[in-house]
């Protein structure tokens, strides 16, 4: 045997470029002997001398080196699967200094099918919930480009990264001041062509529907209200039985808007999504060709017609022009329409009293019609299925049912086109390491509504106007109906209308270097300067929102193992006077990795461990308003054109108003951050921890701080005026801790993944000018944003009660200034013993919303078993409250919908029990429906979201075909809440029902 091809036995030990051991590489020689690399990076072969060793590792890219008897160390890159976006650049997840979270939604979507860009999210990133760390605003990229995330599907998404401390978002300048979600798209891959398809539909099913009461019991009720005011009964006995015997539904109308009469079952949700990919050396493609459409409820009239179809293209191309440069094209087209029925269906539904009319008025009730009657049987232009004409009252010309027959169809048209062109720059002839970036991206978004054939119509009374009833009789045959009287005109148009017109663009530019060197491996530099921003211009908005940053940053580690960042930039706001318009945001980040420390190195279950931290300042013009936040700095005089007051007898004289004064001072507001972290990798990565405080103040908030000025300066008669000036004056501070643990383990033939989150955070208004309120208990400085203000309750009142109280009695409740008090009004608390309740009395009743939660958890588990996978995903909110206000619970007038809390209304005899005051048809409404504690309820939720069981087909039965994957799923979304206030939460008021949905799929590769 020569010597060349003699066996030697090579050893070594794999590392990644930040000198991590790579546990489980796989190591090939010649004859497809391998080795697989321990925990500790180390391997053993035995192959011929100098043959080639193939070395593979997940996440790494792969290598090919001599076999040499003094091989040691075999240094593994990263591919993008270890790669993350950040701030104008790709890095390392290991080199992150924290604040920063990312998803691979490629790998998410494998299981866990869904339709929209983000949902979820927070379920999976800690820190998220709608917004970043509490705040309550985010900037949205896609691609770079700033973007709305729901013009992008998951099918087209690579990864979603958040971006929340200070140091993570500092080069995006000041519009990304509250956190920064950058979703990246798919690209083409190498030498790869794959053609993707999946087919899912689904049905939506309503989750529940407002309870409302029918006729016969509001009847019942409202006489009870009218006898609580002292009034006589509108409804009769006689009424309000046949109401409730159901005897004739015409006559004793009782209209329930979400019965089987007019609504489905469920509604549907169809899609269609293919994806191509591809490419060679010189040029790689994706292609995603999508469409949805669903369909409405409503299953009667125009209501057949609802839904909506979204068809959408995007296209991504790069290019390799030369050797030292590239090249980036992105582009997408979106075209969405959303048809519905004219009218408001759904709102309706909750203010139409089931009572009031009969909306449809059967035909064959009419006998021995006069002959006005039968002109309008010959001229109706709008009869029902040939059988029935619209009804009405002389006080009610409209009605929902006929709307939707009737009326016609509103269109809804978006359009919108996306484009975004880099070139890249490898400039290493110039300078070794040094390359050169720059984007350009124009968007276009275009919608408009129509209505198509907006008809109107008649109504037509069973009788006269002043007696809309007396069209009725009734004799041995049962009920007829002799007369009848029209009201309004019926119009058909062929007319189509627009309105609505709305416009939108978007330009992005950036231009970036980026220097990265090292000094034997050891020490470690990267730089990065940026040039960027982007106008967006809106139709009807005098001034685009514009964004114009500089930014530097410098990055240093030592051996991988402490780490330097500062970051820098200079913002720009046309917002601001000159002189203010430019300011300095500094941060800085370090971090230690404390695993490449000798004294852990060998630790047999510590895998990673990295301890950061990051301060900084952010200056920031978000809190102006988008469309009137220019020019603040500028006083505003205006001639009105009213007469106000006469310097002499029988002359008026127009007056100047002023609506604020000049403060030439008024500038950025501030955050100020920092964050510190843990990042750690546990027993061969089964576990994944990383965890991080958080504290943030925003500083100089914007507002007219009336109270710094005397009240003559600012007053309301004879016009509003105002000589008080913008200043920079509230501050809001918010601090908290996040979480996320990943555990990974495999049982045999199956493999588990379990991802836990958690976010908890605190707010505090730092800085108000309470001088408004007489006393500290409603001084807002200390006490959450997001809190929630109201009266104390203290029960009902009793007649008792109200004698004591108009007698002065010891003991006696405060009088109210409220309104009228009756028997079973809310009983408040005189909080400041003044000797009245007003507004005075108003407390801090706890966190308010649902999105300002301050603990929120998310769970999520993949078991994958054989060619099965089991998905569940779940979350859970606690700690916040809110006002059940809706008009379910407020039934304010005399034409109020009674809903079912009103059956446990208070009554004599209900005194003890009752969870609802006394009702009325007067002004009641003023005392009883404030915000209170007696209509506070606690948010704490836990819901099952997702629930998904799939089935890939086994490679050996598609060998032979020409397909290379194949799988099937069954998928529910929204399955199940846990709560207190669960029917409350799950229903909507005046719009259309939360849906449960369950959807059927097919995917398949080609």
């Amino acid at each position: 045997m020569s010597a060349q091809n003699s066996k030697i036995l090579v050893s070594g030990v794999v590392l990644d470029n930040k000198g991590k051991h790579i546990s489980g590489a796989i190591i090939i020689g010649d004859n497809n002997q391998t080795s697989v690399a321990n925990d500790r990076g180390e391997f053993a072969l035995s192959v011929g001398k100098n043959t080639p060793l193939i070395i593979n590792a997940t996440g790494y890219k792969a290598v090919s080196v001599e076999a040499k008897s003094d091989l040691k160390t075999i240094v593994l890159e990263s591919t993008n699967a270890n790669m993350v976006q950040v701030a104008f650049n790709k890095v390392d997840k290991s080199e992150i200094l924290g604040g920063v979270s990312s998803i691979n939604i490629v790998d998410n979507l494998a299981s866990n099918y869904t339709t929209y860009s983000l949902d979820n999210l927070g379920s999976y990133i800690p820190g998220y919930h709608g917004s970043i760390w509490g705040m309550n605003s985010k900037l949205v990229l896609v691609d770079g480009i700033p973007r709305d995330e729901f013009n992008v599907m998951p099918s087209e998404i690579d990864q979603i990264t958040v971006l929340k401390s200070a140091a993570a978002v500092a080069l995006y300048g000041s519009r990304a001041a509250k956190g920064v979600v950058s979703i990246t798209t798919k690209r083409g891959l190498e030498k790869k062509n794959r053609f993707d398809v999946r087919l899912n539909t689904g049905i939506m099913v309503p989750k529940r529907y407002a309870e409302y009461l029918n006729s016969s019991e509001y009847m019942t009720l409202f006489n009870e209200a009218r006898a609580n005011d002292g009034l006589p009964a509108l409804y009769t006995n006689e009424e309000i039985t046949n109401s409730a015997s159901g005897i004739n539904p015409y006559r004793y109308p009782n209209v329930d808007f979400y019965s089987s009469d007019y609504l489905k079952k469920y509604a549907t949700r169809s899609e269609v999504v293919t994806e191509y990919t591809g490419g060679n050396d010189m040029a790689q493609f994706y292609v995603n060709v999508g469409n949805y459409n669903t369909t409405s409820l409503l299953n009667f009239g125009n209501g057949k017609k609802e839904g909506e179809n979204r068809f959408n293209i995007r296209g991504n191309l790069d290019i390799k022009l030369s050797s030292m440069i590239t090249s980036k094209i992105n582009t997408s087209v979106t075209f969405y329409d959303r048809n519905s029925a004219q009218g408001n269906y759904w709102g309706n539904a909750a203010t139409f009293r089931p009572n009031l009319i009969t909306p449809l008025i059967p035909i064959s009730y009419l006998r021995n019609p006069n002959a006005t009657t039968l002109g309008y049987l010959g001229s109706a232009l709008h009869i029902i299925d040939g059988k029935y004409l619209l009804g009405g009252i002389s006080t009610q010309l409209t009605n929902p049912i006929a709307d939707v027959y009737t009326r016609g169809i509103n269109k809804a048209t978006t359009r919108k086109y996306q484009f975004d062109a880099s070139l890249n720059f490898n400039l290493d002839r110039v300078l070794k390491g040094l390359t050169f970036d720059t984007q350009f991206g124009i968007d276009y978004n275009t919608s408009y509504s129509q209505n198509i054939n907006d008809n109107s119509y008649a109504v037509y009374i069973t009788g006269t106007l002043a007696d809309p009833v007396s069209g009725w009789s009734t004799d041995a045959d049962g009920d007829y109906i002799s007369m009848l009287t029209k009201q309004g005109t019926d119009t058909k148009s062929n007319v189509r209308s627009l309105y609505d017109a709305y416009q939108r663009q978007t330009k992005f530019f950036s231009g970036v270097f980026k220097y990265k060197f090292d000094l034997n491996k050891v020490h470690n530099f990267s730089t990065l300067l940026v040039a960027h921003g982007y106008t967006l211009a809106e139709s009807e908005v005098y001034h685009a929102v514009a964004n114009a940053n500089l930014g530097f940053q410098f990055n240093y580690n030592y051996k991988n193992k402490y780490y330097l960042d500062y970051t820098q930039n200079q913002v720009h706001s046309s917002r601001f006077a000159k002189g203010n318009r430019e300011a300095f945001s500094p941060t800085v980040s370090v971090g230690w990795r404390i695993s490449n420390e000798k004294f852990l190195q060998n630790s047999s279950f510590i895998d990673d461990l990295k301890l950061t931290a990051s301060a900084g300042i952010l200056n920031t013009d978000l809190d102006y308003d988008p469309n009137t936040g220019y020019n603040l700095f500028r006083s505003i005089y205006s001639t009105s054109n009213g007469a106000y007051f006469s310097w002499q007898e029988g002359r008026q004289l127009r007056t100047t108003d002023i609506i604020r004064g000049e403060n030439y001072g008024l500038g950025f507001e501030q955050r100020k951050d920092y964050s510190v972290g843990l990042e750690t990798s546990l027993f061969k990565n089964m576990f994944q921890i990383n965890a991080s405080y958080f504290y943030n103040k925003l500083i100089g908030i914007p507002l007219q701080n009336v109270n710094a000025y005397p009240n003559f300066l600012s007053v309301q008669f004879p016009s509003p005026s105002s000589f008080v000036p913008y200043t920079n004056y509230n501050g809001d501070e918010r601090k908290g801790f996040d979480l996320g643990i990943s555990y990974n383990k495999k049982i045999q033939n199956l493999n588990l993944n379990v991802g836990f989150v958690a976010t908890y955070y605190d707010t505090k208004a730092s800085t108000r000018n309470d001088v408004l309120y007489e006393d500290n208990y409603q001084y807002r400085q200390g006490k959450p944003i997001d809190a929630l203000w109201g009266l104390k309750s203290n029960g009902f009142f009793t007649a008792a009660d109200i004698t004591a109280m108009a007698n002065k009695e010891p003991g006696a409740p405060a009088p109210q200034s409220f309104g009228a008090i009756k028997p079973g009004s809310i009983k408040y608390v005189d909080v400041n013993n003044d000797g009245i309740v007003d507004n005075n009395d108003q407390v801090y009743l706890g966190r308010g919303g649902y999105s300002g939660s301050p603990l929120t958890l998310g769970l999520n588990v993949t078991a994958k078993w054989n060619n099965f996978s089991l998905f569940v995903l779940a979350n859970s909110t606690s700690g916040s409250y809110a006002f059940k206000n809706s008009s379910y619970y407020w039934a304010t007038g005399n034409n109020a919908k009674y809903s079912a809390a009103m059956r446990n209304r208070w009554t004599p005899e209900t005194a003890e029990t009752a969870t609802y005051p006394s009702l009325s048809t007067g002004n009641n409404g003023d005392n009883n429906f404030r915000n209170s504690d007696f209509w506070l309820y606690k948010n704490d939720r836990i819901n099952l979201s997702r629930v998904q069981l799939s089935y890939d087909f086994p490679k050996t039965w598609l060998a032979k075909t020409f397909v290379s994957n194949l799988g099937i799923y069954v998928n529910g979304s929204d399955l199940l809440l846990i709560s207190k206030e669960r029917n409350y939460m799950e229903t909507n008021i005046g719009s259309a029902p939360q849906t449960r949905y369950y959807s059927l799929g097919l995917t398949a590769a080609f």
